[in-house]
């Protein structure tokens, strides 16, 4: 599982409010190469949750030099920053572990990189 946006690492348990972002427990992360594309990365940067995907980027060691704030004007071009933001979003990949909910600590399994969101009938 690559980290991704908003929608992706959040619970969705009926009833409760603190759901964002899954908390992450890896057992095993992977590095695979990807293609560098500056243009995709300048695209998909406003779309992501910057403390979130830090927050990531920190569990899973591959938070290297990103910035706490929000990356200031002109960043987008700096070359050094996308190849950062390229690595932990797109070559770093939690292969099993867990994504824990902040509010319930329920546990979703994660298996061969494919995350189990599925909610029991209880949970809906």
């Amino acid at each position: 599982m690559k980290l991704l946006t908003h929608n992706m690492l959040a619970c969705h348990i009926k009833g409760i409010t603190n759901n964002y972002p899954l908390l992450i427990e890896a057992t095993k992360i992977e590095t695979r190469d990807a293609d560098f594309n500056p243009d995709f990365l300048r695209h998909i940067f406003p779309r992501i949750q910057w403390p979130a995907f830090l927050q990531g980027a920190e569990t899973l060691g591959c938070r290297g030099s990103l910035p706490d704030d929000p990356v200031p004007e002109g960043s987008l071009e700096d070359e050094t920053f996308l190849k950062q933001f390229h690595h932990a979003l797109l070559e770093v990949v939690l292969e099993e572990g867990f994504l824990i909910c902040p509010e319930t600590q329920r546990r979703f399994p994660v298996c061969k990189g494919i995350p189990n969101l599925l909610l029991n009938e209880d949970e809906c």
